[in-house]
């Protein structure tokens, strides 16, 4: 079965990061339900089996079961904090929503705990946003969804959680959904890279 107790500790220490990073962020008891999915048994015991220690688990099962994660498609279809739960596909194309601030804001703590969490040692603003950078064409998040998460995580890489408090993010996003809208419809899809990178 992989390495239960090691998960476990694992999914714990991240989750409760999150939660403190919330609390710095202003949001306080809202992300108390994080990832409570990863402690049931569809996700648990997979994600047990596929554990590595220094990265998701979500990335050995691709590897393994032809690049389909049943563990990805079961936690984002039932956590909001993550950008494939509000992507829908109709009639040929991605229909990409714009995730309300509470997710989005949720979505970055995630990031910043998860980089913490695996990587502890070279853990700093600086090295989490340059891998959002990195990776963020890899996303379907909508324009403005892409641009609060890294303004976010931009301006923690300077300053930490200290302008980052509730009314200025709140000010932020509302800029961003002002000037992109709450949706943008994908008529093609952009594959980057070889998909072995998963």
């Amino acid at each position: 079965m992989g390495h239960p107790f090691k998960h476990f500790w694992t999914i714990f220490k991240h989750r409760h990061q999150v939660i403190r990073n919330g609390f710095h962020m202003g949001i306080f008891f809202s992300f108390l339900d994080h990832d409570l999915s990863k402690y049931g048994p569809t996700e648990f015991f997979s994600s047990a089996s596929h554990f590595q220690g220094n990265c998701s688990p979500i990335g050995d099962e691709r590897r393994k079961n032809g690049y389909a994660s049943l563990i990805s498609l079961h936690h984002t279809g039932r956590n909001k904090h993550h950008w494939e739960y509000w992507v829908d596909f109709h009639k040929g194309r991605l229909i990409v929503k714009t995730m309300p601030w509470i997710y989005a804001t949720e979505l970055v703590c995630d990031m910043l705990s998860a980089s913490k969490t695996y990587n502890k040692k070279a853990f700093s603003g600086e090295v989490c946003y340059a891998f959002f950078k990195k990776h963020k064409g890899d996303l379907y998040m909508s324009k403005a969804t892409e641009a609060y998460v890294d303004w976010c995580l931009k301006t923690y890489s300077i300053s930490g959680f200290k302008d980052l408090k509730k009314k200025q993010t709140k000010a932020k996003y509302k800029e961003f959904v002002d000037l992109y809208g709450q949706v943008d419809i994908v008529e093609e899809l952009h594959l980057n890279g070889d998909i072995s990178n998963f």
